[in-house]
């Protein structure tokens, strides 16, 4: 990746593209996250009906056009934030939480899944603190979670 892609907003159109960085970046995860509940073909109408109408989604794309990484925000929420499988550890993610940062400079807050500790090293090094740690019970999944706080 020679110049760095820069983020853009979604729209309706991109919601295949955005779909598929959720659910694969969620498979290729594999233990780190806890297994998705919804079968794909909801988590695609859910993107389609849902987040690209209702929320704020961020896309970024390689040279070619195929979806590299997502942030979806949501009031002050880090809703989703993925990176495509094969393309992390390239700066798309630190690249995405700034804009995020960017976008809502009051503060935002995020959850992560306790066996992810990738991201929890993520967060922390981008200055998010751990606010809150729970049982799961809160959740779709029922797995341990950390809410994360940034204060602009």
């Amino acid at each position: 990746m020679d110049v760095p892609p820069i983020p853009r907003r979604a729209e309706l159109a991109d919601a295949p593209a955005v779909a598929e960085v959720l659910i694969s970046s969620r498979r290729a995860a594999g233990d780190a996250i806890p297994p998705g509940i919804h079968p794909d073909d909801e988590v695609r109408d859910w993107v389609r009906t849902v987040v690209i109408p209702g929320r704020e989604v961020w896309l970024t794309e390689d040279a070619g056009g195929r979806a590299l990484g997502v942030l979806v925000l949501d009031g002050d929420w880090v809703d989703q934030l993925y990176v495509a499988p094969g393309h992390t550890g390239l700066g798309l993610g630190s690249r995405l939480i700034d804009l995020a940062k960017s976008r809502r400079p009051a503060g935002l807050q995020l959850w992560t899944f306790a066996t992810n500790t990738a991201a929890q090293r993520f967060y922390l090094r981008h200055g998010f603190t751990v606010a809150e740690t729970t049982d799961g019970s809160g959740n779709e999944e029922r797995a341990p979670d950390i809410r994360f706080v940034w204060v602009g």
